[in-house]
């Protein structure tokens, strides 16, 4: 997945294009993510001893993964990501635009 928890995502198509966001969760296996302040939605909650109050609640939702695009810390830009093997031998990801290292976080 090109995508990883901490990567600050720009979102490429559906009723959200052009938010960003920051990863908060990833699911690999359905090939979704959770993105900070996108595709939020009401839940409707009973009162518990959690939630002393109830009500609704606005959450964010999952996401598909192919719907987003990570941002280059380096340049500001969405941009697109190539994997490439340093000298310790360790896949990282790298910018395509500005060549700069992507680290999560």
């Amino acid at each position: 997945m090109h995508v990883r928890k901490g990567d600050k995502v720009l979102v490429i198509t559906g009723n959200d294009k052009g938010k960003t966001g920051k990863v908060l969760k990833v699911f690999r296996d359905k090939n979704k993510v959770v993105v900070e302040g996108v595709r939020l939605i009401k839940r409707h909650t009973r009162p518990s001893q959690k939630n002393q109050q109830g009500g609704i609640i606005e959450k964010e939702a999952p996401i598909d993964a192919s719907n987003l695009q990570v941002i280059c810390p380096g340049c500001g830009k969405a941009a697109g990501v190539s994997r490439v093997r340093e000298e310790d031998d360790k896949p990282r990801r790298r910018c395509k635009a500005c060549g700069e290292i992507i680290t999560a976080g």
